[in-house]
């Protein structure tokens, strides 16, 4: 499971009601902030989130209202909050634009309590561990060097409990054994295989998230077969000139990509102030009607085959 919780859903301006590019992925103890535009921090804030485990920032690409709320946040991290390391990635273009900001006007010099790297973003694998991975691709967006990111969970075979207890396999260390693949004796001597209580291979869930975006002809194989795809909607489809123009999207476009790419659950963001959430929306569900278009502070848990909109109480 993957969930991912909306900071800012606005398009190159926060409006009343939006605030600048971010969102939060997280699986397990693992976080990723993907762009951090101004008032990032103050978002995070209200969230509830909070600052804990903010080890990763991904940076979709470089215009500034995807970055510039990096200055804040870096800044706070230095005087006040207690963070480990934190680790920028982003394209050529990107980072030389945010070691400018960070570099030459955050920092000055300054010694900072934690490590701060900066990775250049290439096409293919940037993180991974047991359970899932993170690999980056190429977006199409007025000439920068942008990416898209891909969630994607290993593929494993599930543990059946009831396999288990009719063999007499105890509870505890031995059932994890067994899950990862080792065969285990009994205390009557009996031995038990793997395959004697693992169901068939399923595969983990997928998760694509692009941010702006001008043309998906290179993203329908990337997105194809994902259980949740989130994708830029800057404009509609009386204003695709202009999408065209200035490297963006409309929302029938976005939702052709979903439907083109067989996804489970298409969720809109980069909000133009221009347009109402309802008319963005229907455009979009006439193409795909499993769409959501994402306020700020939304929050979304993506699972195999399905994605909950999470309700606080």
């Amino acid at each position: 499971m993957f969930e991912i919780v909306f900071l800012g859903t606005s398009a190159s301006a926060p409006s009343i009601h939006r605030g600048l590019s971010a969102q939060m992925v997280m699986h397990n103890e693992h976080r990723f902030l993907i762009d951090c535009g101004e008032g990032t921090q103050r978002q995070i804030l209200q969230s509830g989130i909070g600052f804990k485990r903010l080890e990763r920032v991904l940076i979709t690409h470089g215009h500034l209202d995807h970055i510039l709320g990096l200055a804040g946040l870096v800044s706070t991290f230095t005087r006040w909050e207690t963070a480990e390391r934190l680790e920028i990635w982003a394209g050529r273009w990107a980072l030389q634009r945010i070691q400018a900001l960070l570099g030459e006007v955050v920092l000055k010099g300054a010694r900072l309590p934690f490590p701060l790297t900066f990775h250049e973003i290439k096409p293919g694998p940037i993180f991974a561990d047991k359970t899932f991975s993170v690999t980056a691709f190429p977006v199409s967006h007025r000439g920068a060097d942008s990416f898209g990111f891909l969630f994607e969970e290993r593929s494993r075979r599930p543990f059946l409990v009831e396999r288990a207890e009719a063999l007499g396999v105890p509870a505890g260390p031995v059932r994890r054994e067994l899950a990862t693949g080792q065969s285990i004796t009994l205390a009557d001597g009996r031995v038990v295989q793997p395959d004697d209580v693992l169901g068939p291979v399923e595969r983990g869930v997928k998760f694509v998230h692009v941010g702006d975006c001008g043309d998906t002809r290179n993203l329908v194989q990337i997105a194809q077969g994902a259980d949740a795809l989130v994708i830029e909607s800057t404009y509609l489809s009386e204003e695709s000139e202009m999408a065209h123009d200035f490297g963006h999207l409309t929302a029938a476009q976005a939702a052709a990509l979903a439907r083109d790419a067989g996804v489970g659950q298409l969720l809109l963001t980069h909000i133009s102030r221009r347009h109402r959430e309802r008319d963005v929306l229907a455009e979009a569900q006439r193409t795909f009607p499993k769409t959501f278009v994402a306020r700020d502070f939304d929050h979304f848990r993506i699972l195999r085959g399905e994605t909950v909109k999470v309700v606080e109480a």
